[in-house]
């Protein structure tokens, strides 16, 4: 039996399995749950607009499967998400039916979707998939994921320097939220493929790096008078 193969847009019933399948698998956690899927999704569809000869079948499935290996990569770190929910992918679709190649093609953008393979020849429903995934570590939106992933880990949102100045995480090699951002969230735009991604990110990039700049202003300005304080209280012995 060669397997069914879509050739229209996304019908419902296809749209419901994939969804309920993707829903058994998430945890919802805040950060990678359904809404998260949900931003890629839509995100991808609007990509897709900009683009010619999109496989629309092959984007929804992969939007929505992308981050089903995440219960397995938080149980074993050694198992990437990207690569466990392409395989999961894969087994799925085959097991209801669908062509093998097509399973391929989902399977292909899913274990393609976290980072960035310069040597890698992507199809174009991977590289729309890449670029709606990341798009949704921008703006406002980015920061408050990040904000909350970081907690979770109790890591901070600063570090100091030596000298006691607070680092603006461009050389830490120790987590930090400042570190997360002028490491990662910064760069996000130059490593997006599309047009259309790289104007959205643009734009959000705008609020990020507005909190990115009152944020390190105010715990810098607060950290310098607040020692100030301290110092003058300390020898005046109004604390001794």
């Amino acid at each position: 039996m060669k397997g069914k193969v879509l050739r229209e847009n996304m019908d419902t019933k296809t749209y419901l399995l994939l969804d309920n399948f993707m829903t058994a698998c998430m945890e919802d956690d805040g950060v990678h749950g359904r809404e998260h899927i949900y931003r890629v999704l839509y995100n991808g569809l609007e990509i897709a607009k900009t683009e010619e000869n999109v496989d629309y079948n092959v984007l929804i499935a992969a939007c929505l499967l992308h981050d089903i290996g995440r219960k397995e990569e938080k149980e074993n770190l050694g198992l990437p998400h990207a690569l466990v929910g392409g395989d999961k992918a894969y087994d799925f679709l085959v097991k209801h039916g669908f062509a093998k190649d097509y399973a391929e093609r989902v399977k292909h953008c899913i274990q393609n979707h976290s980072k960035k393979r310069e040597n890698m020849e992507l199809s174009l429903e991977a590289k729309i998939l890449f670029d709606a995934d990341k798009i949704d570590l921008t703006g406002a939106i980015g920061l408050a994921r990040t904000l909350m992933y970081q907690g979770s880990f109790s890591e901070p949102i600063y570090i100091r320097c030596p000298d006691g100045r607070i680092s603006d995480g461009e050389k830490d090699t120790e987590p930090s939220f400042f570190q997360e951002y002028k490491c990662r969230l910064e760069k996000i735009p130059s490593w997006l493929y599309t047009r259309k991604a790289r104007e959205i990110a643009a734009k959000r990039q705008e609020i990020a790096a507005e909190f990115y700049k009152s944020l390190y202003q105010e715990v810098s300005e607060a950290c310098i008078m607040g020692e100030k304080d301290v110092v003058q209280m300390l020898l005046s012995e109004k604390v001794l």
